[in-house]
């Protein structure tokens, strides 16, 4: 089922679009004439505006209905004409959006100050309200949106209105001076209360002179437990040429973007002045914080070059490029065909994580790979910066590790430190180097890690990465050249298969797949319910799984991973089974029996195991892998096992 608009506000931040009627008037219309008019007049611009948008990465598209009330209308001779432009303006607006974006009705004010109207008057402006409300739902929007009120008595009107025709969300923005109040003198806490009050789901504030003032406003609005929007210009418009220039740039916009959401701010867009520029760099700062989508404009395959055959650009990319890939085919093809067969070595794929030295000597960690591949492990797995903690690169690790003990690793890649041209020289970069075997996610963004206030870059979140990746074994970079020889990746991508929004989760795994991931990797699971749950839900993507165990050290630790890090839950039994352990000797094993326990449960259904040792106590994998069939721990190693 769909998600609801208000289910993705909850879910995470999300990004809205940018000005509409500044993109028109670029184009050629001019401010003398009604810019919702165009939807009738020249829906091919209006459309052009929402695609640009969307492929920047706004997850709302906003119609383009502003004025598009009679009262408006009238003063262009067009009210007779509103059913047709509002019916048009939202027909473009989905078909624009598509699958990728939300729509998001426009509703402007009037122009009129209702404490000057007369009861008729009044009467009339509710009824224009009413009518737009009442044609915008029918039309198929997902959500209201109220915008550049300046008159608390006047939005009251349009929400009321709007809420005795439809039952749609309604978002409330109010349009601010440079001294933080309405028309009417309301602060923003005061504005917020009341919007609230008066029925709102998701109040904030648009319009106004930049992102700067426009900040003090939503961060104002943010006591109410109500969700805030803010939607700036592009700064105060300057008169260049008898044009109307907007100054603030899309970095700038990128700037403030991140701290509307470190604040807490739900959605971030732009008004006046904006365009896909700025919305590329919000939706950037969107993904640093859990929301936002992949723009696909960057990512998507692009053709391959006329002088290029798509035989002989995938002709040097062999099908199972690495030992990793052939096993884990070989089996998931093994796992699929029988059942019931006792499950040692060669049945199963061991991945074991490794990570980085904080500092210059990796000793350690290649002593511990070493014992790892002795006692049976197929593939050494690298994190990259984990939870943005300052590491050496894991490439220089895993070059160490493939040449000086002769086994395949396996590279994290995110986009958090990358931006797109860093991206293409590190894959590059990889293939050189004979590392082939990547795992791809988003990332940890860097208030979790060691320089809370280090930049994040997010120019491409996982799925992004990967389809990059993908073009690239096609031998096609992200401007749609020929590279000249293909790559040959083998790419995983992560799964949480206790995520809050298990529905999010799948659909971006089905997404992953689609832009080239051939297997799963998990985050630990101690619920089996659960992970019985994903392991069935993910069936249909025909893809092999490799479950993740991180066997708990105590019940501190236990209690840590369920209260504290995202995407992980720690089941009340489990946890009480460690607490009656503590900690020390007795409770690392009780948290290896759990991880066996998981891993027999599911060994059947999965190809393998991704196991990540706490502490770097790395003999607890062997320990794990004890309960199948070849698997041992050293006995040089089985002392320090206490």
């Amino acid at each position: 089922m769909k998600t609801t608009f208000l289910e993705a506000v909850e879910s995470g931040p999300i990004v809205f679009d940018g000005g509409i009627g500044t993109r028109l008037y670029e184009r050629g219309i001019y401010v003398n004439k009604s810019f919702d008019y165009a939807n009738l007049s020249r829906p091919d611009l209006v459309g052009a505006v929402h695609r640009e948008y969307v492929d920047a990465g706004a997850q709302v598209v906003t119609t383009n209905t502003f004025s598009s009330n009679r009262i408006k209308l009238q003063r262009h001779g067009l009210e007779e004409q509103a059913s047709e432009i509002v019916a048009a303006g939202v027909e473009i607006a989905k078909e624009a959006a598509g699958d990728a974006a939300f729509v998001a009705g426009s509703i402007g004010p009037t122009g009129e100050t209702p404490t000057m109207l007369t009861e008729e008057e009044l009467a009339k402006m509710r009824h224009a309200f009413r009518q737009q409300a009442t044609e915008l739902a029918e039309a198929g929007v997902d959500v209201l949106v109220l915008e550049t009120f300046r008159q608390m008595a006047e939005i009251r009107l349009a929400m009321e209105a709007a809420q005795k025709v439809c039952d749609l969300p309604i978002i409330a923005q109010m349009s601010f001076d440079s001294e933080r109040t309405t028309a009417d003198g309301a602060g923003p806490r005061r504005v917020a209360r009341l919007l609230q009050d008066w029925g709102a789901d998701i109040v904030g504030a648009n319009c106004m002179e930049g992102p700067h003032i426009l900040y003090d406003v939503v961060t104002a609005m943010l006591e109410i437990n109500v969700p805030v929007i803010a939607q700036p210009n592009a700064g105060y418009p300057r008169k260049i040429e008898e044009r109307l220039v907007y100054m603030a740039t899309p970095e700038y916009f990128g700037v403030y973007a991140r701290r509307y959401f470190k604040a807490g701010v739900r959605l971030v867009g732009g008004c006046c002045g904006t365009g896909p520029e700025h919305i590329e760099q919000i939706a950037a700062a969107a993904r640093m914080f859990g929301g936002g989508r992949v723009t696909e404009e960057i990512v998507s395959r692009p053709a391959v070059p006329s002088s290029t055959s798509e035989e002989e650009s995938t002709q040097n990319a062999p099908e199972e490029p690495t030992e990793l890939a052939e096993k884990i085919e070989r089996v998931y093809r093994q796992r699929k065909s029988s059942t019931g067969n006792e499950i040692g070595r060669d049945q199963f794929v061991v991945s074991v994580e490794v990570n980085p030295p904080a500092g210059l000597r990796p000793d350690q960690a290649l002593s511990a790979a070493r014992m790892l591949v002795d006692g049976g492990v197929d593939v050494i797995n690298i994190a990259d910066g984990p939870r943005a903690s300052v590491r050496m690169s894991n490439w220089a690790l895993g070059q160490m590790i493939q040449r000086e003990i002769g086994v395949e690793v396996i590279l994290h890649l995110c986009g958090r430190d990358r931006n797109l041209l860093g991206l293409q020289a590190d894959i590059l970069g990889f293939e050189a180097l004979e590392l082939r075997n990547l795992v791809v996610i988003t990332g940890d963004p860097p208030k979790v890690g060691d320089y809370p206030h280090a930049t994040a870059v997010f120019d491409l979140d996982s799925i992004g990465i990967l389809r990059m990746i993908r073009n690239f074994n096609q031998g096609i970079d992200p401007a749609g050249k020929d590279v000249g020889h293909a790559t040959s990746f083998y790419c995983a991508c992560g799964a949480e298969p206790a995520s809050p929004d298990y529905d999010r989760e799948l659909r971006r795994l089905e997404q992953k797949k689609d832009s080239g991931a051939r297997f799963i990797m998990t985050q630990p699971v101690y619920d089996p319910e659960v992970l019985d749950r994903f392991l069935t839900d993910v069936d249909h993507l025909d893809m092999p799984v490799l479950v993740g165990l991180l066997p708990l050290a105590s019940f501190r630790n236990a209690e840590f991973l369920h209260n504290e890090v995202p995407g992980m839950a720690v089941p009340q039994s489990i946890r009480d089974r460690m607490k009656k352990v503590g900690s020390g000797p007795k409770a690392r094993r009780e948290g290896v029996r759990i991880a066996q326990q998981t891993l027999q449960r599911v060994k059947e259904r999965v190809v393998g195991a991704y196991i990540m040792p706490p502490f770097r106590r790395y003999v607890a994998a062997l320990e794990i892998l004890e309960c199948l069939d070849g698997y041992s721990v050293p006995a040089e190693q089985e002392s320090s096992a206490e």
